[in-house]
């Protein structure tokens, strides 16, 4: 198939072209590059041996989201383009909600003015909210609790009404915990803008001198160490679910929901321990008081993904944490040395 990925230059967006070229899929990318880096998609191509059509394009920007789908006889969507930083949303809401809502939908538009209708939407485990209790399950009534999150529980519901609606439409949702890792040839992986806002990267800079040390908001919690339980997921394994969703939804319309996620919590300093083997020495840290909005704990509960789509996670987290610092070590700056 030919498949159009919003968002393709990004951590999970740059894996996702790279496990659908290997899958046999030809790729064309849309990317505005405020968050990004071309540089990612030219080292996917040195991987696979396949370059994958760029558009710097911005989904704001109907008539030019248009031209890509009149250049390109597109099969299906991964939709990972948008604003990501749940503290940025909080200050700045009108800007979230004005990229996420209106960016998709232009893109939705624009794929049924050319008759393509099957959309794998990449959403957050963060639509869960603080309401629920853990393992998270899809059958969930779901409410986030920050702009971020709302953007991507509103644009669920828009799927959802489009997929009621309209028996023609192929529609996926998936609900993701927390990527980490790197391709383990470590050619690409994250490379966040300014200061990280989740914990690896965060540790990998300390690591590799980027900054001084990791503040671990919180030991006091009622979880086995006293710091937060998060569900990660490696990039790779995260990047090969959406593929399986693809393939799923290709002969099946309707909408469906899916947790990717390990099924299993590791908390702040397990992760902290398991990068310090990766790395080989110590990593300066201190534990601090607790940071606003974060709950203990929480997980997917993955059985779907694994009854409906023969998907679940491969890699360990020792294995995301090594495949992690390879890609960090090697590229101390992340794309930017280039």
């Amino acid at each position: 198939m030919k498949i159009l990925v919003t968002g393709g230059t990004g951590y999970i967006g740059s894996h996702t072209v790279l496990s659908l070229q290997e899958a046999g899929h030809d790729v064309v990318v849309i990317d505005n590059l405020i968050n990004s880096s071309d540089e990612a998609l030219r080292r996917v191509a040195e991987l696979t041996g396949k370059p994958a059509a760029f558009h710097r394009t911005d989904l704001l920007d109907e008539q030019a989201v248009d031209a890509v789908f009149a250049e390109h006889a597109v099969d299906a969507v991964i939709h990972f383009a948008g604003l990501k930083a749940v503290g940025e949303s909080v200050s700045e809401p009108l800007k979230y909600y004005h990229n996420n809502l209106v960016g998709t939908l232009n893109l939705l538009r624009s794929m049924d003015r050319h008759n393509v209708r099957s959309i794998v939407f990449s959403s957050s485990a963060t639509v869960y909210g603080e309401h629920n209790a853990i393992p998270y399950v899809e059958k969930m009534e779901i409410g986030a609790n920050n702009p971020y999150g709302r953007t991507k529980e509103q644009i669920e519901d828009i799927l959802s009404d489009l997929g009621a609606a309209d028996g023609r439409w192929h529609i996926a949702l998936l609900r993701y915990f927390n990527p980490v890792g790197a391709h383990p040839s470590g050619r690409i992986g994250e490379d966040p803008q300014g200061i990280p806002n989740n914990l690896v990267p965060f540790i990998a800079q300390v690591a590799v001198g980027r900054r001084e040390k990791l503040m671990v908001f919180g030991g006091d919690y009622d979880t086995p160490d006293g710091t937060c339980l998060r569900d990660y997921i490696h990039v790779v394994d995260l990047a090969e679910g959406h593929v399986a969703a693809l393939n799923h939804i290709a002969e099946r319309a309707g909408v469906f929901r899916w947790n990717l996620g390990s099924g299993t919590g590791s908390s702040v300093l397990e992760v902290l321990r398991s990068f310090e083997k990766a790395v080989g020495r110590p990593i300066p840290h201190e534990i601090t008081g607790r940071r606003a909005g974060d709950l203990p704990a929480f997980w997917a509960d993955a059985t779907s993904a694994l009854a409906d789509l023969s998907w679940s996670t491969s890699k360990s987290l020792d294995q995301m944490c090594e495949d992690h610092w390879r890609w960090q070590k090697n590229n101390p700056q992340g794309y930017s040395a280039d």
